[in-house]
Parts: C-alpha cells; structure tokens; sequence
C-alpha cells in the first residue's frame, strides 16, 4: 500500500466524519438564537471546568478560607472563557468547510492543524483570564487588598515559567491549567479522535 493512497483512504474516511459533523451544525437554529445559546453553554462549561480543577487540584483552597475569594473568580473566568471559545467555535467550522474542499493530503493537513494553533492561543487565553479575574475580583472586595494588574500577570506568569522548568514540581498547576483549558481543545481534540478513527478504520480495511 503506497503513502499517497494510505493518506487518501484517511482523509476519506475523515472527510466523512467532519461532513457529518457539519451537516448537524446546519441543523442548529437561526444564529440570533444560536450564538447565545452557544455562549451560555460555554460559560457552564468553562465553570464545570473550573470547580473539577480547583476541587481536584486545590481543595484546601475550596474549603479553606479563601473559598469566597475563588467563588468569585469563577464568574468573570466563565464569561471570559465563554468568549474565547464562542468565536473559536465559529472558526473551527470555517476551517472545516475550508478543508473539506481540499483535494491535495498536505494542504488537508495542514488546514486542519489550524485547529492547534487556536489550542496555544488558548493557553495565553488563559492566562490572561485568569490575570483579569483576580484583578478584578480584588477591586471590587474592599477586605482584599488590591496588586496591579501588572503584578498579578507577573505571578502568573512567574508560575508559568516554572511548571515548564520544573514540571513535576508543578504538577498541580499544569493539570489545572490543561483542565481549565478543556473547553477551548474540543476542536483539536475532535480533529485527534476522528484522525485516530479513520487511521484505524483504513488499517482494518487492509488486514492490518
């Protein structure tokens, strides 16, 4: 079996997943109806997403004393996070129209790899989420003392610079963030699941 007809067989069978995919998005309602049912759904999720890290990350945060303070945060963590993934949404369906129409393996690749770009802006999207949140939060609870906002993008992203040189050590923070950051992976890990999918399915058809 040669390369370019074990890549076309793949990107068959992923064609006709992502065409499945976007034939039920067709079915949703009109957008004036669909993009705030679309943002609310987002916000449930990002704030699902939240309370399982906080709880599985951070517990004594969540039932110690500072559990008013993360009650709070996670309110502008939902809006916020429901913003980025929204407009992600709409771009990963562009992208998909985009690649269904290619006919040649690489540029069908590389199209849909767009989708990881949008997962690492999701990273810094999170981080600066999470910067404004407790911004935010501080100012308006005057038992709190308030940093600049430049100081708290400074922890953060002092934390960031060391979950990377010492990972393990910050083990809870990396499974925090990458749980935080859920919502805005769906599409790369949709792209994951239906790659894995049609992979198989073309190693099964040739009795691989």
């Amino acid at each position: 079996m040669g390369s370019s007809t074990f890549n076309k067989n793949i990107i068959e069978y992923w064609k006709k997943d992502l065409t499945r995919v976007l034939a039920f998005y067709e079915t949703r309602p009109r957008l004036i109806y669909f993009i705030p049912m679309l943002f609310v759904l987002f916000v449930v999720i990002n704030v699902v997403c939240y309370w399982f890290a906080m709880i599985t990350a951070f517990p004594e945060l969540v039932y110690g004393p500072p559990r008013h303070y993360y009650f709070k945060v996670q309110f502008p963590v939902g809006f916020l996070g429901a913003c980025f993934d929204t407009a992600s949404f709409f771009v990963t369906v562009l992208i998909i129209r985009r690649a269904l129409i290619l006919q040649r393996a690489n540029q069908f690749y590389m199209h849909l790899s767009l989708d990881l770009v949008i997962a690492i802006i999701a990273t810094f999207w999170v981080l600066f989420v999470f910067v404004f949140s407790s911004w935010f939060v501080r100012y308006f609870e005057p038992s709190v003392y308030v940093y600049d906002i430049s100081y708290r993008q400074e922890v953060y992203e002092q934390r960031v610079v060391s979950a990377i040189k010492e990972p393990v050590k910050n083990f809870r923070n990396i499974y925090f963030g990458l749980i935080i950051g859920m919502s805005a992976m769906l599409p790369t890990l949709m792209h994951i699941f239906y790659a894995l999918k049609s992979l198989t399915k073309v190693l099964f058809r040739r009795g691989i």
